[in-house]
C-alpha cells in the first residue's frame, strides 16, 4: 500500500488516508473540538508559531492545526494525488 502523504506546511506532512477533514477554525463547534482535543492530549500544533487558519481532523481522534488555508491543503492534495495518478499511467 502507497501511503500518500499531504504537506500541511512548515515541513510538516500527514497520511492523507487517515484525514477525515479539513475544517475553518473560526466557527464555535471546532473552538470546542480543539479545546477537547488539548486537553485529551490529542492534539498537533503544526502552525510553527504562526496563526491557525486550519483545523484537521483525524480518524485517530486527534486534531492538527495548521497555518495553511484549508483551500490550499485541498489543492495539495489533489495535486499529489494528481501526480501519482499520472505516474501511474506512464507505467
Amino acid at each position: 500500500m502507497d501511503v500518500k502523504l499531504i504537506n500541511i506546511g512548515f515541513a510538516n506532512f500527514i497520511a492523507a488516508h487517515r484525514l477525515v477533514s479539513i475544517v475553518s477554525p473560526e466557527p464555535a463547534p471546532v473552538k470546542r473540538l480543539v479545546k477537547e482535543a488539548k486537553e485529551g492530549g490529542r492534539l498537533i500544533d503544526a502552525t510553527s508559531g504562526r496563526r491557525t487558519r486550519a483545523v484537521l481532523v483525524m480518524d485517530s481522534d486527534h486534531v492538527i492545526l495548521s497555518a495553511l488555508q484549508p483551500e490550499t491543503v485541498v489543492n495539495r492534495a489533489a495535486s499529489e494525488e494528481g501526480k501519482l495518478q499520472t505516474k501511474e499511467e506512464k507505467t
